[in-house]
Parts: structure tokens; sequence; C-alpha cells
């Protein structure tokens, strides 16, 4: 059934599973030449209604230079610039992060080389088993969001329980492994300086093992015939630590600042951090967690972003979390309360992407 515009009576759920079955994606989906999108794509006139690039002066997201962060005169200043763009924006760009640009670059021609085979070929990989090991799928909540959304998506579970390397797909097995180093070592240097940022040791993050569970998603949002009825990923706010995005030339990204959309222009170079739920929480609120989306593609050129969620890995031993004790004064009393490893959980995996929910669910 393709899109009209108009709600018209159809079985949503066969059509799903028609879909999810052919294991082709929206990739395949787009190379077909189709010039209508299936109607379990269309999004509601409310979030249609507010899809535009954004009008705002707004010059961007903060670019922060990490050229100098050993120097005991520059250092401060980044983690002061660190810290006021976790409490305002929720994201930065980090320029001069030490990842070569030659590894940057391989890393997107992998990953779209992944999502550039044939459709019997990345079907071998084509599954719905979240949590461990790879998973390629056209919308990882397909089943459980409202509307779909015009993205493909190669996942791969990379710690605490590492996939077997064989069953990372041979066209981006290098170039996964690796960039999941580099993102790791970026990601630690960046939660020393928000760590610092909080008053806290440099440290404190890593032994916390806040960076010890990642998972490595390459999107491919590949041209979409109707991108006025449709969105490449919904609007959310990530559940974990940090997330670290490396993104090809291709426009989309958008992050709300106060009421508005703000266009994030892809650096050459850069990397994009943000900050997920799971720190706004340990932080007592000094770090937001703000809300993005991805516009779908009217470019001919997929977009192609590599993500890497930075998670949790070892709960304290009663499996709760919550504020950081050290930021907890009588002037500055706990304003979430401690929350399990199964509610985090379940909080994610019962419903389609959102934002906040866990955060909102546990204020005090």
């Amino acid at each position: 059934m393709a899109a009209t515009g108009a709600t018209v009576d159809y079985d949503r759920m066969k059509e799903l599973k028609q879909f999810d079955d052919s294991k082709m994606g929206v990739k395949g989906l787009s190379d077909s030449g189709i010039t209508t999108i299936p109607n379990f794509f269309v999004h509601p006139p409310e979030i249609l209604s507010d899809l535009k690039t954004s009008s705002t002066t707004c010059t961007g997201i903060p670019v922060i230079d990490l050229s100098f962060i050993n120097s005991d005169i520059h250092r401060p200043k980044i983690v002061e610039q660190i810290r006021e763009a976790a409490k305002t924006w929720g994201f930065f760009q980090a320029i001069n992060h030490g990842v070569p640009d030659s590894v940057l670059d391989e890393t997107i021609v992998a990953v779209k080389a992944f999502h550039d085979q044939a459709t019997e070929v990345k079907a071998k990989h084509y599954v719905r088993e979240e949590g461990r090991g790879v998973m390629y799928a056209s919308n990882n909540d397909l089943y459980r969001a409202n509307a779909a959304c015009w993205h493909d998506s190669l996942q791969v579970w990379m710690s605490p329980e590492p996939p077997k390397v064989e069953d990372i797909p041979a066209v981006c097995r290098r170039e996964v492994v690796e960039w999941d180093m580099h993102a790791k070592k970026v990601a630690e240097t960046v939660m020393e300086l928000l760590s610092q940022g909080l008053g806290l040791e440099a440290g404190k993050f890593k032994e916390l093992t806040f960076s010890e569970a990642r998972v490595l998603v390459g999107h491919c949002y590949p041209y979409c015939p109707q991108p006025d009825l449709t969105v490449g990923i919904t609007s959310h706010t990530d559940p974990g630590v940090v997330t670290v995005l490396l993104q090809n030339q291709v426009h989309g990204l958008q992050v709300k600042h106060g009421e508005e959309w703000v266009d994030v222009k892809p650096h050459p170079g850069g990397l994009i951090i943000n900050i997920g739920d799971f720190l706004q929480i340990v932080s007592n609120g000094m770090y937001k967690s703000v809300q993005h989306r991805v516009l779908a593609n009217s470019s001919r050129e997929p977009r192609i972003s590599i993500v890497i969620f930075f998670n949790l890995g070892k709960w304290k031993g009663s499996d709760y979390y919550g504020p950081l004790p050290e930021l907890l004064t009588p002037e500055k009393p706990a304003i979430y309360r401690n929350f399990t490893i199964q509610e985090l959980h379940e909080n994610f995996y019962s419903k389609g992407l959102d934002s906040k929910s866990l955060v909102e669910k546990i204020k005090l």
C-alpha cells in the first residue's frame, strides 16, 4: 500500500511482516525506484508539521578543539567548554581528537559498502536479536514504533561480550573492529573531561566502567522519494552514557535547542559527541541528554553515520544506579531515585525510540 498522505484501512502488521521478511530494507525499496513510500512509514501530522531544516540564525552545536588536552594551561579551558556544552546543548562536535582522517574515511566507506551490497548478500545477517552479536535490519524498533523510519542499520555488540570476528560482515570487518578501538579512545578522553567538569577525578568514569558496554551501529539513510511524509530517525534521546557519531557530509541530523531544531553541519574530520539519559541521571541533572532526530534523505547520495553507544559495563553489587553520591549535598539533593538494570532494559525494549522516558520516570 503506497502513501497518499491520507489515512486508509489496511493490514499494517501484515505489511510490516512482508517488508521485514523481504529483508530488502529501505535501501532495497529506494533502489527499486519506488515513487511513493509504503503507508507504515508515514508519520502522523503532528510530527510532519514540525519537519523542516532549521531557519535559526544559530551557528550550530559547539565545536571543541581537543588539540591541547594534555597542556596544563589549555586543559582547564577545554574542561569548561565541554562542561558548558554538556549542560546547555547536550551535544558538541570534537575536532583534532587524534583519529587520522584516513581512518574516518575508511570507516564510512566500509559501512557504505556493506549497505551497497545486494539484498541476498546482506540478508545473511538480517535478524531481530538485539543485545549481542551482529544484527542487520531496518528499524530495530519496527514492531514497537507507531511508524517506521527511513533507515537501515548494521548493529555490532562490541563489548562486554564481543562477537565472533567472522560474524562481522567481511566487507567492513577490519574497519568495524578498528573504529571501535579508536572511538573508545576518544570517548574515554571525553569522559575524563566530563568527569573533571563535575569536579571529580579524571579517571572516575573509567573506574565506574562507563565505556565498557558498547554497541556500534552503522546507519544508512538512502534517498527517500517522499521525505515530507516520514523521517530518517524519529526524535529521541540516547539511553546510555555518551554517544560518539561519525558521519559523511550528507546533512540530516538535527538537535533540539530550546524550542528550535538546529541543523548539525558536518565538520570535516569532526566527531559528534552527545550526552545520554544515564549520564544526565548520574550527574544529577548537571549534564543534559537532548532530543535529536534525522530528517528523511532527499539527496541521491545516501547519508551514512556510524554511531557507538557507550554504556555502563559493571553495575554496583546491588544492581542499582542513581546520582553519584559525590555530587550530592544538602543544598543539592538527588533529583532522581535509584533504578535497576532491569528497569533500564525494560524501558528501552518495551516501545519505540523516545525521549527521556526513564529520566522522567525516576524523577523525584
